[in-house]
């Protein structure tokens, strides 16, 4: 409340701040494309008051002075309460990793988790193969946590899911909104198209939701909390959100336990690791500084992010030439557009999410935008594709003639797309085979 009246104060008076603070944005841990290490960004300096523009042309006004004052007071205390961290100092630690430490850590996570977190030998032997052979992998990912962490922890405290839920991006994705596996899997959460589509995840032509990492992570929320409600069991839960429920009922009813580590023996191989590979992470998480696991810096958070409503459709390369804003920094805000452009269509809620300073500075100077938006797009030589949506999945029956380029042609899709949807390795087909396909919306 002191903070408060002070800041209020402070306010009223017109206390008056300098207006050449410097931003300074070293974005650390950019994610490339296919690409699943931090890149160096080329620092980006921005004055608060002054936007230096790479079109001449395009003179905007100054950033509304109050908002921003508000704004830099309310980054100073979100500074001052950010990452609290777990006290761990009552534990006795030493840099060699025994089994009789690893056991007492064990049981300290256990005690402070919903999660059954007890020692067993297999998950020892992993521990110390990711200490020998994979600290360096994990100081990148406890580097990306830093910004992606807060936004996860958020959702999953709307749903009532343990935070330590948030180890779980590492194993699927390494923290890459990016990240697409072999079958097609996508995004820190790696969906399936169907299982995105279900918790309402959608992909189009311009948009894959799969990579937003706010609406995947609360599609994920459903999902873990509709799995817990079958399984009542974080574990199976775990396993069940890898490999389908089917699969862990059959371990059920095969081991005649109910118990993760007495059936693990009959789930998939993948399966059978999953959970070993969390608990893992979270051990390596937890105790990095016990391992001198030390991540790099990062001098942007997601609370000094926000989001905006697009109006009118706008690319990145519009924004980085309008505002002088590095189109690697947009791309690792905003990596639901792959095609790097932001669509308007209705009854869809595209928004942009930027640095707050960029965000006043865009409202402030919309309009003025969006016409050199437009104008840009006139001087394109070759237009933007067609918004096209996936619709939901048919099952095709490949008749006598068929070939793979002929079915592609016929629903919109990619040959490469039915290889990967049906998991085939080569073109060949068989009359009487069963396709699964997603034919874009036209």
């Amino acid at each position: 409340m002191y903070k408060i009246l002070i800041i209020t104060f402070l306010f009223f008076c017109n206390y008056s701040f300098s207006q050449d603070t410097v931003l300074k944005i070293r974005l650390d841990s950019i994610i490339e494309k296919n690409n699943t290490k931090l890149t160096d960004s080329t620092k980006l300096k921005d004055t608060i008051d002054t936007l230096e523009f790479i079109n001449a042309d395009l003179s905007l006004e100054k950033d509304h002075l109050f908002a921003k004052q508000l704004d830099e007071l309310w980054f100073k205390e979100l500074d001052s309460l950010f990452y609290e961290e777990i006290k761990t100092d009552s534990i006795n630690y030493s840099d060699e990793l025994t089994s009789s430490i690893l056991k007492e850590r064990l049981a300290f996570l256990d005690s402070k988790t919903p999660f059954y977190v007890t020692y067993n030998p297999q998950l020892e032997a992993l521990i110390k193969r990711f200490l020998k052979h994979r600290k360096k992998s994990y100081a990148t990912f406890m580097a990306r946590a830093k910004f992606y962490f807060p936004l996860i922890e958020e959702q999953l405290a709307k749903y009532h899911i343990p935070l330590e839920m948030k180890y779980l991006v590492v194993v699927e994705s390494a923290l890459n909104p990016l990240a697409k596996s072999s079958v097609g899997a996508t995004g820190l959460w790696q969906f399936m198209y169907q299982t995105g589509q279900q918790f309402g995840l959608k992909v189009s032509s311009y948009v894959d939701e799969r990579s937003d990492v706010l609406k995947s992570t609360e599609a994920a929320c459903k999902y873990l909390s509709k799995l817990y409600a079958i399984f009542k069991d974080w574990d199976l839960a775990l396993a069940a959100y890898n490999s389908g429920p089917g699969n862990v009922t059959k371990a059920i009813r095969r081991s005649g336990s109910k118990n993760y580590w007495n059936l693990r023996g009959f789930l998939p191989r993948e399966t059978a690791n999953y959970v070993p590979l969390f608990y893992t992470t979270m051990y390596l998480f937890e105790f990095s500084d016990k391992h001198h696991i030390q991540p790099k810096e990062i001098s942007i958070q997601y609370y000094q992010t926000d989001t905006l409503q697009v109006r009118k459709q706008i690319t990145f390369e519009q924004i980085e030439k309008a505002t002088s804003m590095d189109k690697k920094l947009l791309r690792f805000l905003n990596p639901q557009y792959f095609l790097g452009v932001i669509p308007v269509v209705k009854n869809r809620n595209y928004t942009l999410r930027l640095p707050t300073n960029y965000i006043g500075k865009f409202v402030q100077n919309e309009e003025r935008i969006y016409q050199f938006a437009e104008a840009d797009a006139l001087k394109r030589e070759k237009p933007l594709p067609k918004y096209t949506e996936l619709n939901n999945r048919i099952r095709y029956k490949v008749k006598n003639g068929d070939f793979l380029g002929k079915i592609a042609r016929k629903y919109g899709v990619s040959v490469k797309k039915i290889m990967r949807w049906n998991g085939m390795r080569n073109t060949k087909l068989k009359i009487g085979q069963r396709l699964i396909i997603y034919p874009r919306r036209f």
